[in-house]
Order: C-alpha cells, then sequence, then structure tokens
C-alpha cells in the first residue's frame, strides 16, 4: 500500500463501513480470540496489517495465536534503548520458539535523541516526551503503511481500557484489533500454561505489566497489573494507543507543568538550584551566578546539561564569557521589583547575543509577558492560575507604544515625525 501526501495509508472504508464497527465486534465471541485475529489478518485486511508487540508478561500468548494464523505477519518491537536485558533476550527466545520470521526491531531516530534526550535522562522529568520519542514517532512512520494493526490489550488492566472492543475504527480510518480484549488474566495464565510457552524472566519476580526499565516496577498483590507502570504519575499509557480525542488514557496532568514555551505548558527538565547540591555534578540545574563565579572550574568542567540563574544586582558582565557553557538562562523576577530583569534580559539579547533558552521565573504575571517578551525572553515559569489561563488562551494585554524602544524597529513616544521617519527608513529594506 503506497501512503499518501499526508503519510497516512489510503484508508479502505468501503468493507469496513458494509459490515460496520459495532456489527463487528457482534459476530465474534467474547473469549475467540484465534478467530478475531483470523478475520483481520484473511478477510478484513489481508496483506494490509501488522502487529505491535511489547514482547513483555502477556505478549507470548497474542504471538502464540498469530503463528497459528500467519508466521509471516510483519511483528513490530520498540526498542527504546531503554528496555530490560531479559526483555531483549526474551523477544529471541519467543521468535525462536514459535517461528516468527517477521520481527522488526523499530528504533528512535539518533537525531531525535541527540535533540531531545542526549543524557537518556528525559524519563525522569518529562515521560510523555521520552514515550513519543522512543515509542510513538517511530511507529508513526512504520505503522502508516498499514490499513490496521494488532494489539494484545485487554479489558482488565487498567479502567481506561474497561471497554475496550474487539474492533476500534481509529480517527485516521484505520483499524485496531484487539484480539485479547476480553481476556481475563486467569485467561490468560491459563493459555500459557495449555500451550507450554515461556514466561518472561521478570514475571516470577513480580513484574506483571513490563515497559522500559527506568518505568517499571513490581507490582504487589491485588493491584492493578499495570500500577508498576510510571508509578507515581498521572500516567497509564505511552501514547502509541491514543486516538487523536486521547480518549484511552491522559498523559501527566497539565497542572504539573509549570514551563510555557512554544506556545504550551511543558513539564520543566530543570531544576532550582538546593542547599548541598555539588557544582561538579548536577544535572539540569539553574546555577546562581555568585555560586558560578565562585565555582568556575567545576561548573565548566562537569558535563551536564545546566543553566544559570541572574538575580537582581547580577552583573551579566561577569559570566559574559562563559554564557555558551549554559543551556539555559532564568532571570528571577521577585515580586515588588525595580525591573533589573529586563535589563539583565535585553543584555543577554542584544549585548552579548545570546542563543539558548532565556526564561523568566519567580513572580511572573500576565501584565508582565508582553514586556519580557520584547526584552528576549521566550520562556516562562507559571504558577498565578489566571496568568496560567491567560497564555493558554492567548488573552494577553498589547503594546504598541514606548517609552524605552528596543532594537531598531521600535520608536518611542514623542519622537518628532522627522526623526520618525527616518528611524523608519533605516529598517526598511534596500
Amino acid at each position: 500500500m503506497v501512503p499518501n501526501s499526508l503519510g497516512f495509508a489510503p484508508p479502505k472504508p468501503d468493507k469496513l463501513r458494509s459490515l460496520g464497527i459495532m456489527a463487528l465486534n457482534g459476530m465474534f465471541d467474547e473469549m475467540d480470540g484465534v478467530s478475531v485475529l483470523r478475520q483481520a489478518v484473511t478477510d478484513i485486511l489481508p496483506d494490509d496489517i501488522a502487529i505491535v508487540s511489547s514482547f513483555g508478561a502477556d505478549s507470548s500468548v497474542l504471538l502464540h495465536m498469530l503463528a497459528q494464523v500467519d508466521p509471516t505477519l510483519p511483528v513490530y518491537f520498540l526498542e527504546t534503548g531503554k528496555h530490560f536485558p531479559e526483555t531483549l533476550d526474551y523477544v529471541r527466545t519467543l521468535e525462536t520458539r514459535l517461528g516468527l520470521t517477521n520481527v522488526r526491531w523499530l528504533r528512535p531516530d539518533p537525531k531525535d535523541l541527540a535533540r531531545f534526550d542526549p543524557d537518556g535522562d528525559l524519563w525522569e522529568t518529562d515521560p510523555d516526551s521520552c514515550c513519543h520519542i522512543r515509542k510513538t514517532e517511530p511507529l508513526d512512520g512504520e505503522i502508516a503503511q498499514f490499513g490496521g494493526w494488532v494489539t494484545g490489550r485487554k479489558r482488565y488492566q487498567t479502567a481506561e481500557r474497561g471497554v475496550l472492543p474487539h474492533f476500534e475504527l481509529t480517527g485516521d480510518d484505520r483499524i485496531k484489533v484487539n484480539p485479547l480484549a476480553y481476556f481475563t488474566d486467569a485467561d490468560v495464565n491459563a493459555y500459557k500454561i495449555a500451550h507450554g510457552l515461556p514466561e518472561h524472566p521478570l514475571f516470577a519476580k513480580g513484574y506483571k505489566s513490563i515497559g522500559c526499565a527506568p518505568c517499571t516496577t513490581i507490582v504487589a498483590e491485588g493491584e492493578d497489573p499495570r500500577a508498576g507502570r510510571w508509578r507515581g504519575l498521572n500516567k497509564k499509557e505511552c501514547g502509541i494507543h491514543f486516538d487523536f480525542n486521547g480518549a484511552i488514557a491522559k498523559p501527566v496532568a497539565a497542572m504539573e507543568k509549570t514551563l510555557f514555551k512554544d506556545g504550551a505548558f511543558i513539564a520543566d527538565p530543570f531544576r532550582g538550584w538546593a542547599e548541598g547540591d555539588d557544582p561538579a555534578t548536577v544535572r539540569y540545574t539553574h546555577i546562581p551566578l555568585k555560586m558560578f563565579l565562585d565555582n568556575r572550574a567545576a561548573v565548566l568542567a562537569n558535563p551536564h546539561p545546566n543553566g544559570l540563574l541572574v538575580s537582581p544586582g547580577d552583573k551579566i558582565e561577569d559570566v559574559a564569557a562563559d554564557l555558551g557553557r549554559f543551556a539555559s538562562v532564568a532571570i528571577a523576577f521577585p515580586a515588588f521589583g525595580d525591573g533589573r530583569g529586563y535589563t539583565s534580559a535585553r543584555l543577554l539579547a542584544e549585548r552579548y547575543a545570546y542563543q539558548g533558552e532565556m526564561r523568566a521565573v519567580g513572580d511572573v504575571l500576565m501584565d508582565q509577558l508582553t514586556l519580557m517578551r520584547r526584552c528576549g525572553i521566550s520562556a516562562f515559569v507559571v504558577t498565578h492560575p489566571a496568568t496560567r489561563k491567560a497564555l493558554e488562551t492567548g488573552h494577553l494585554t498589547t503594546v504598541n507604544l514606548f517609552y524605552q524602544p528596543i532594537g531598531t524597529t521600535e520608536v518611542p513616544v514623542g519622537t518628532r515625525p522627522f526623526l520618525r521617519r527616518a528611524a523608519e527608513r533605516e529598517t526598511e529594506p534596500a
């Protein structure tokens, strides 16, 4: 199948529409997973379907069914670079044991990793983005060539999956097939035993749902089988099963994201300096300017990404030669400040041509944002509810006349007409 200009395979709606998804779901017994899979592979989407498998705790059941239906079908495994070694071994074990001949390992784009996760620790601060880079992006490019795909999801796994049908029509006119939708935990275990399927090496140790190693923990007796995934976060899915409306599950709560940048609130990879921090080893930390000057050699030798915190009264010129060391500069705006933060921002942007992220921290309120942006600040750490809402909706105040111009294009109030025209001519293209 040849993708269209949007990167998606041309939809095949005729047969799906004639059957109707609801009628299609009603055709199959709740437990007959093999029949569901065979119907999808041989009748509904022949030569136009693939399987996506995590090769986790329950994956052997679906893959065993596949071996009965068509062992040559493409099976995609998302090799994120963060899996347990036992999972990688398990892929090869099942591949050999079940006679699967078309297992394809998908890896994240090295350029994305270098840009967004150079140290491999993005999962600590922004698990949604980590999943997007390592799972969603690689899979989207591959699955675009198919009219549908098969998953191993089951209703009992989470409350969000509790309404999962055998067949789903997604927002891009693809069909997802869930042969195990109605399987219970007991059904899965019984199937493994009946067919002598090898267990994932970590299953006996208490890992009931197995994903990337940093984001997977042991599940206690009586817990939700996926409770060990992203424990402590409002996150139950990696993102590959979100439809266009995010109906399956919600990502990390928006209120946990306080950094407004590039038009949206995102999780902040940086943190503030804390007592006891070591300048030689901290990472993704805004180091106070004075602390940097007192420990300049240690900070410059520190291999991790870090930022600089500039407070009122700090002299930018003292660190001008080292600004390139910092991925971010945070400018503090204390309550009832005197405006020196704006001066610091202009010095960084105009005199020293700082190219990294420049952010405002502290008492950041909606009536300041326009002025901050004029001075070169492009990111804002915001906790004030009204300011958050103004940013989210784009309802910010605008300023058209300035007593103190910035750059060469702004003209201060009171400028005589002939001088205004001269300034305008200087900015006109030749």
